[in-house]
């Protein structure tokens, strides 16, 4: 008898159903039982697409980071760099909203059910950061930005906006203080920074609820700090500009 073969679809279907059990009902709620009643299929469909329930968590975490870029990727560099990043700021939170059991595995909100990720695992989904860190150099370089590390601002506007939407997720933002609002006034209180002659300036990115046009590409230059063996690969099989380049930063 030849192996069964992973089916895509039921491979999508189990990350989803996976996701959303851990997120809302916890650990002891994931079963491969549980995953395969509500799939429609078996309970090996787990251990052939995944290897077990440990390559099935680990699925949702890369996955989560995998729709993650594919919103930052949708941000294309502008002009202004600043506004480049106030408009990553929002894909960020789009995908939260738009994904949110995925966002609770992916960062730890919601139990691993005893698995523990390794580091390779993060560098991951740190890896999807290089769009801002590059973003943030740019502004630095425009001395939009005070002259300071690119990477360490683009972790504190990463933990900034990820700690609003956190709370938007867990529903701690309500009237008077509604999440548009708080969101828009932490995106904009990031966004300002000195310019020539000291005074402070906002990007003027687009209002809320307006879709940027500028999508799809990525810089073709910027940080390496985080480019590892599992970084270089992802950047080996991304699409290749017309110049035959990739839009992401290439390694060394």
């Amino acid at each position: 008898m030849s192996p069964r073969r992973a089916d895509p679809r039921v491979r999508e279907a189990l990350v989803g159903i996976a996701a959303r059990v851990l997120a809302s009902e916890g650990p002891r709620a994931l079963t491969t039982r549980r995953l395969a009643r509500e799939a429609g299929c078996s309970t090996m469909a787990v251990y052939t697409n995944f290897d077990g329930m440990a390559g099935l968590v680990r699925a949702m975490v890369y996955e989560g980071f995998a729709r993650l870029d594919r919103h930052f990727g949708r941000v294309r560099p502008g002009a202004d760099p600043v506004a480049d990043v106030a408009l990553m700021g929002r894909a960020y939170r789009r995908n939260a909203l738009a994904n949110p059991h995925l966002y609770a595995v992916m960062f730890g909100a919601a139990s691993l059910a005893g698995f523990s990720l390794t580091d390779d695992d993060r560098q991951h989904g740190r890896y999807t950061m290089v769009g801002l860190i590059e973003s943030v150099r740019r502004s630095v370089e425009a001395r939009r930005f005070r002259a300071s590390d690119p990477v360490m601002v683009a972790h504190h506007m990463w933990s900034a906006v990820h700690g609003i939407v956190t709370l938007e997720l867990g529903a701690y933002l309500v009237s008077p203080y509604e999440a548009d609002d708080c969101f828009e006034t932490q995106l904009s209180s990031l966004m300002v920074a000195p310019v020539t002659g000291g005074r402070p300036r906002r990007a003027p990115w687009p209002p809320l609820g307006r879709r940027s046009t500028r999508c799809s590409a990525r810089p073709t230059t910027g940080p390496r700090t985080w480019e590892t063996p599992l970084a270089r690969r992802r950047a080996a099989t991304r699409p290749r500009t017309a110049a035959g380049r990739s839009p992401l930063p290439e390694a060394r």
